[in-house]
């Protein structure tokens, strides 16, 4: 993976690059869409590339392990011969999938015992192996296994956390090096900086992740209920120490004025399941702020979805056809507003990107964070 620099705007630390992976180019800011168990939910890969404009996708370990399974993965050839994404993916550890299953896994020095979500058996994920199961999947990107803290989390559970976390990440290592892709193309592991909301520990965490010189650098534990500026602290304390060579990627974030804010303090990379889950009960988000598309205002409003969006969905379908669509639970109610919300936070990235490039962002940034927060 090569990732190179090509724009830095003036008035902010926000930046504007590429990364190079075998199954290509990802121009950077970039939002991934979430596609837990293989699939972006109520999208076609065709939609994905042509009509969102999706760069690169996501998958998750801990759910592509149980389902369909490692043995059907490798089958295949891998999660893109399997759901025929031909762009690249980058896989979650499965970390915070096991921080959410608190009532049902335990964590130890040697990895985290859990049950399955699905039918109750009982699974062993150790840094060593979820490095394995991830080779299996074939992600272009993949992230170390760490512990995901909770919000509020006590200051010395905290540090004894990325204490351990730190000693996953060289085991994390040393099984990544000491073993080769399976299809026949490169993949790079990403270490992920914890702390929860304490300066110095962010700070220890962030030295020691820089320490490992990987390809990339990731930023955890910042989506799990602090307030938003507790994380746009953190974010700026892990970014002033983080490589600026190298892609920095804060996971789950955001909301689109997180998403802002956080290019503006140096982040590159974003994924959150925020603008599919939300398009599904009838949350829209627009340019000049947020829909909720359930409300009696839509119901004879025959205007496009977005007026000047370039997305056929858009244009197509009026407001009032798609709030009809989602109270009435239409299938294709959830399929147009995942559509409108993916292309647009893939717009927003893009149109951020332009702007850093010309030198205009940060003025661009304020009036877009003051109009994107407006309830419509």
């Amino acid at each position: 993976m090569k990732f190179n620099l090509t724009a830095q705007d003036p008035l902010s630390k926000a930046r504007a690059g590429q990364i190079t992976t075998d199954h290509g180019t990802i121009p950077t800011p970039i939002f991934m869409p979430v596609g837990t168990a293989g699939t972006v939910k109520a999208v076609h890969q065709r939609e994905l590339k042509d009509d969102i404009e999706a760069k690169i996708i996501l998958g998750n370990t801990y759910h592509l392990y149980l389902r369909p399974g490692l043995d059907v993965l490798e089958r295949a050839g891998g999660l893109h011969k399997f759901n025929g994404w031909e762009g690249p993916i980058l896989t979650d550890s499965g970390g915070y999938q096991v921080y959410s299953l608190s009532e049902v896994r335990k964590i130890k020095e040697e990895g985290v015992t859990f049950r399955s979500h699905i039918d109750g058996s009982k699974h062993l994920f150790t840094p060593e192996n979820v490095m394995d199961i991830q080779r299996v999947i074939g992600a272009d990107i993949i992230m170390a296994f760490d512990e995901c803290t909770p919000y509020p989390c006590d200051y010395n559970y905290a540090k004894k956390s990325i204490e351990m976390t730190h000693r996953w990440l060289k085991r994390c290592c040393d099984r990544f090096d000491s073993t080769a892709p399976k299809y026949g193309y490169n993949q790079t592991l990403f270490p992920i900086v914890q702390g929860s909301v304490y300066k110095d520990l962010r700070v220890r965490s962030a030295e020691v992740i820089a320490s490992f010189e990987r390809e990339g650098n990731a930023i955890g534990g910042l989506s799990v209920g602090e307030p938003a500026e507790e994380m746009y602290a953190m974010t700026e304390i892990v970014c002033d120490i983080l490589p600026t060579e190298k892609p920095r990627y804060l996971m789950g974030v955001g909301t689109p004025i997180n998403l802002l804010e956080n290019i503006a303090l140096g982040i590159d990379m974003f994924d959150c399941v925020m603008p599919t889950r939300n398009a599904r009960n009838g949350m829209l988000f627009t340019k000049n702020g947020v829909i909720n598309i359930k409300n009696e205002k839509w119901k004879d409003d025959f205007s496009p979805i977005e007026e000047d969006s370039t997305l056929f969905a858009d244009k197509q379908y009026t407001k009032a056809y798609l709030r009809h669509l989602i109270h009435s639970g239409e299938m294709l109610g959830a399929q147009i507003a995942t559509l409108h919300n993916l292309h647009f936070y893939l717009w927003l990235v893009a149109e951020a990107r332009a702007r850093i490039i010309s030198g205009e962002f940060t003025a661009w940034k304020n009036t877009m964070v003051n109009r994107l927060g407006q309830r419509l």
